[in-house]
């Protein structure tokens, strides 16, 4: 073999090698990008039970709470953000903001026996207990597979990639501001 063959043959094995590379880091980032995709999907399956059943709740209460009229205000302006919500960080805002109107709904109700000892508002409350659970639970879920492809994409050398080929961090799901203080409700 001459010497000009076995240089090219070494040439177009490199470019091979580094397509293989190349393509390799591309699926796994494609991957990534789609388990964080896909994470935030099961989160909104379980905000929308929240938001299917945060009306039975209300009616069943709304007829013993007359004068809790800025609470349920509070909830259906909440609630209909998160039904125009477009994008994920308007999503995770208003979640946040019905995740705040439902604790005050919750204070407000542990200050009325009478609502209590109703069969459907416990079942309800119980419902939302567990579907609040499931909401933390997935968040949480999420904001792993977040934090798996943002470190990904930032890490050498798949950053270089990652730019040129349009990946880009992904929002994490984050308590709103003043969560880490309990709601006061006055009566």
């Amino acid at each position: 073999m001459s010497r000009a063959l076995i240089v090219v043959i070494a040439i177009v094995a490199i470019i091979g090698i580094a397509g293989m590379w190349v393509v390799g880091i591309y699926n796994g980032m494609i991957t990534m990008s789609e388990n964080v995709d896909a994470q935030w999907a099961v989160v909104e399956s379980k905000l929308q039970r929240r938001y299917d059943l945060i009306p039975n709740l209300v009616n069943s209460v709304k007829g013993i709470m007359t004068q809790e009229q800025e609470v349920f205000k509070n909830i259906a302006d909440a609630r209909a953000k998160l039904a125009g919500a477009s994008t994920t960080t308007e999503e995770v805002n208003a979640s946040s903001e019905l995740e705040g109107a439902l604790s005050r709904l919750l204070v407000v109700m542990e200050n009325y026996p009478e609502l209590r000892s109703v069969e459907s508002v416990n079942n309800l409350m119980d419902e939302l207990a567990g579907t609040e659970n499931r909401i933390s639970v997935e968040r949480d879920r999420y904001n792993m597979a977040v934090k798996e492809y943002n470190s990904s994409i930032k890490r050498f050398p798949r950053n270089l990639l990652a730019g040129m080929l349009g990946f880009a961090d992904k929002p994490y799901f984050e308590a709103t501001e003043g969560a880490e203080t309990a709601p006061e409700v006055q009566l």
